[in-house]
C-alpha cells in the first residue's frame, strides 16, 4: 500500500469564526531580513474547515492541508490546542 505523502500542518490563532463550519486562522512565522538581519513577523491568513463549529476567536489551533473544500478552503481543523 502506498503512502499518500506528508500533508502540511500549521499552528495559528483563530481570527474569525463568523462563517458556518469555517474559521479564518492567522499563521505567524518569523524570518530574518536578508540584508539587515532584523527578525520580522510574517503573517498569512487561511480559511479552514471546522465541521462542528467548535473553534472560537482567540483559540490556538492546528490545521492540516486537505483537498479543496470550497473556493477558499484547502485546510481543515485538526485540534484546538488552547482556548
Amino acid at each position: 500500500m502506498e503512502s499518500r505523502g506528508h500533508r502540511k500542518v500549521r499552528e495559528g490563532r483563530v481570527c474569525s469564526a463568523v462563517g458556518n463550519k469555517t474559521i479564518a486562522v492567522l499563521i505567524e512565522r518569523r524570518v530574518r531580513h536578508p540584508l539587515l538581519g532584523k527578525e520580522l513577523r510574517v503573517t498569512k491568513k487561511i480559511h479552514a474547515h471546522d465541521e462542528n463549529n467548535e473553534a472560537k476567536i482567540g483559540n490556538v489551533v492546528r490545521v492540516m492541508e486537505t483537498r479543496p473544500i470550497s473556493r477558499l478552503k484547502h485546510w481543515r481543523l485538526v485540534e484546538i490546542l488552547s482556548k
